[in-house]
């Protein structure tokens, strides 16, 4: 899958950003499924700063947390507008300064929008690259981030997030991973290990 991507569905940094908000916790469907409503009342980061928290989570109640999330949308906008003229940052460092995003959604928006080498760690990144073998002993999302940026060359980060994250979602899944399915099985550390373990067990 040499091109890689997103599954969100977005036109703007701006519907990028509400759109990884939303997606804490959440499937990419499910935010999929809420957004063109909620973009089409809000089409701007300045009319998202305008709303309500109640008119937000009208649109977002069938996503997780909805709460949160209605309160973190309209309070990231407001600040957006306030303290950087309408423009959605492009640093690590300003973005988390924003409510609702932290550390991941901070590096989705550099990796997937900026195209700037990061590597946002979810759910997915953190299993797979562990389980694979290309990641050890990393007990926080910070850490496999560390080992996997210096692991992986500059460029490929942006592709290599969403290579994981796309292999977590539809092979090496979390309970039952699809090792026949999977292209890279002979270069991953959980299915070497099973293919000796099934070897003494037959000895």
């Amino acid at each position: 899958m040499p091109e890689a991507d997103t599954e969100l569905h977005y036109r703007t940094d701006y519907e990028l950003l509400v759109a990884v908000i939303l997606s804490a916790q959440c499937t990419d469907k499910r935010v999929n499924l809420v957004t063109p409503d909620l973009f089409e009342t809000f089409p701007s980061v300045y009319d998202m700063a305008r709303a309500s928290e109640e008119e937000v989570f009208s649109y977002i109640s069938s996503v997780s947390y909805p709460n949160n999330k209605a309160k973190h949308l309209v309070g990231m906008a407001r600040l957006v507008v306030s303290e950087f003229g309408g423009k959605i940052p492009d640093t690590r460092e300003k973005l988390m300064r924003l409510p609702g995003v932290g550390r991941k959604t901070a590096n989705v928006m550099l990796a997937v929008y900026f195209k700037k080498p990061a590597m946002p760690v979810d759910t997915h990144v953190f299993r797979v690259s562990q389980r694979i073998g290309i990641v050890r002993k990393a007990k926080t999302p910070e850490e496999v981030e560390t080992q996997l940026v210096r692991h992986i060359p500059t460029p490929l980060l942006p592709k290599a997030h969403h290579w994981l994250i796309l292999l977590g979602r539809y092979v090496c899944k979390a309970r039952k991973p699809l090792c026949n399915e999977c292209k890279i099985s002979v270069y991953c550390l959980y299915y070497i290990k099973g293919n000796a373990m099934r070897r003494e067990e037959n000895n």
